[in-house]
């Protein structure tokens, strides 16, 4: 008996009199006196063919091998050339088939099924001339991220079993719930054995898959040149092609923006989100992102292994202070729970579990606790976090009285220091996917005691338990969340941490663009299964 799932294909259905509207907001582009059918397309709001979108990266890919990506701005290339057996939705709650068009889950969840599109096709490459996708294809590229993968992409997969020329069965060495979400994952792309072996160690430089745009030129730290995919197995891709520039410096890419030398920038930041807004050609989007900030505090040793203190500690903890402080332009909100409103764990319901702002109460506490005086303590952080850790520091010693030195290291000092527990205070971010499992048991479960994630030493055998049942038991995930849900509330109840603030995936983007949205996973997304399919008017 085997439990199956289907994901419905999500289109983009755009209905004139949106588009109308959209395009009344982008007419400042348009010459007042042009009558081309072209035009008169854009302000039906049908999609138009052709044209080279260019974007904007504020950091630069030095791999697009699958296995040995470590970055997202690398994984925001790769996912253009590329495909994985399923994707997320817009809205990052469930899966949608891409190569993979349904699935099935053994009963112990230790077998997951998948058929497979029998109309996919390889890009051209050195090594091959552009051949037919086939279930050894997926078997190769999945077992390489298995065991080679620098990121661990595809923990716990034992090997991958091809069940007929389209459907292939991944067998794990113990129930996870979580493989789907896994195999979402740039490192999870279907790539010819070919073309790997073929151009060995250089095929990060060379990558070939079976996505909507392949790769036409890369100058190294400058530019990735995208052209259309003629034999995309999807939707065909509205634009011929992408290119992709190298932008660290946030002052030049708003610059580009507004010049219009960019048509999408990322990552826009700072006093910068005020350029973008301010111009009326360009539109800024900005969405709660997967990315978390949090302060840790010792949960064994020290006077903060004491809930009490702990609480006290959090309720004398001015976050809106701290976020504001910090953000000054926006682009971040106050976090209420350790996992963030993309997730689909997430529930507003347990928001009220969170301390609220009572310097008086807090003072309470920690005399009761045994430290009516406060004390004295050490909070690690890297350089860029010195801003938080002040705001945090001038909080204690006026609420509390405690004296927080503030010790800046280096990201190897700073982790090994937080993951053997040596750490008083420490604040550290995390981001991954949409599923609550990559927060919560990496960041709460006993057994990563001594990992980075859990370096405060968090420890409740009743949270253990549900987080192990909610990745174990079912796949079904209206069932996983409510087990998730109830370890957030013995978690937030423990108050092993501050939750400080939840970051903004943001994007500067041209009114000539549509159909594109920046994603809480800061993905970029242009030609997607997910009903992406994004337009230029010209």
């Amino acid at each position: 008996m085997k439990k199956r799932f289907r994901s419905r294909l999500f289109f983009l259905v755009l209905t004139v009199a949106i588009l109308a509207l959209s395009a009344c907001s982008s007419g400042s582009n348009s010459a007042s006196n042009s009558s081309s059918s072209d035009e008169k397309s854009a302000a039906a709001g049908k999609p138009q063919d052709g044209g080279t979108l260019r974007v904007g990266l504020s950091a630069n890919p030095k791999t697009l091998d699958p296995i040995k990506y470590t970055g997202l701005y690398e994984s925001q290339v790769m996912l253009q050339v590329g495909d994985t057996l399923v994707v997320y939705n817009k809205e990052l709650s469930e899966f949608v088939p891409s190569l993979a068009t349904e699935w099935s889950v053994s009963d112990d969840m230790k077998v997951y099924n998948f058929k497979l599109r029998d109309d996919v096709y390889f890009q051209p490459g050195k090594y091959q001339d552009g051949r037919k996708m086939t279930a050894e294809d997926v078997k190769y590229s999945l077992e390489r991220s298995a065991k080679e993968s620098a990121m661990n992409r595809l923990r716990g997969v034992e090997n991958v079993e091809v069940v007929s020329d389209n459907e292939i069965a991944i067998h794990l060495s113990e129930p996870n719930a979580a493989l789907l979400a896994m195999l979402t994952d740039a490192g999870n792309l279907i790539v010819p054995k070919e073309e790997v072996e073929g151009w060995g160690d250089s095929f990060g430089s060379h990558l070939v898959g079976t996505g909507p745009f392949q790769i036409k030129d890369w100058k190294k730290d400058s530019q990735v040149k995208l052209v259309r995919h003629e034999k995309y197995w999807g939707e065909k891709p509205h634009l011929d092609g992408v290119n992709f520039s190298i932008i660290p410096e946030p002052n030049t890419m708003t610059n580009s923006l507004r010049s219009g030398d960019l048509d999408i920038g990322m990552d826009i930041k700072g006093q910068n989100r005020e350029l973008v807004k301010a111009d009326a050609n360009l539109e800024l989007q900005s969405t709660p992102s997967l990315a978390i900030t949090y302060l840790d505090l010792n949960n064994k040793k020290g006077p903060t292994a004491d809930p009490k203190v702990r609480e006290a500690i959090y309720k004398a903890t001015n976050i809106e202070e701290i976020v504001k402080g910090v953000n000054k332009w926006g682009g971040a909100e106050k976090s209420y729970m350790p996992l963030p409103k993309g997730s689909w764990g997430y529930s507003k319901d347990l928001e009220k579990l969170t301390p609220t702002y009572d310097p008086k109460e807090a003072k309470k506490l920690l005399a009761e606790a045994g430290y009516p005086k406060g004390f004295k303590t050490e909070l690690y952080l890297a350089e860029a976090r010195v801003p938080y850790g002040t705001i945090f520091q001038n909080q204690m010693k006026e609420n509390l009285n405690i004296d927080v030195e503030i010790k800046v290291v280096e990201w190897g000092t700073y982790s090994d220091t937080v993951s053997k527990g040596n750490a008083p205070m420490s604040i550290g971010g995390w981001t991954w996917y949409p599923d609550p499992y990559f927060f919560l048991y990496q960041l709460f479960h006993t057994d990563q005691i001594g990992a980075l994630g859990n370096g405060k030493g968090y420890s409740n055998p009743e949270v253990d338990s549900l987080l192990n049942r909610a990745s174990s038991e079912t796949v079904d995930q209206n069932e996983r969340a409510k087990l998730y849900q109830e370890a957030l509330e013995i978690i937030m109840k423990d108050v092993p941490r501050i939750e400080l603030e939840t970051m903004d995936a943001t994007a500067g983007v041209s009114k000539k663009v549509h159909g594109f949205e920046v994603s809480p996973d800061s993905s970029i997304k242009i030609v997607s299964p997910n009903g992406t399919n994004v337009w230029m008017e010209k």
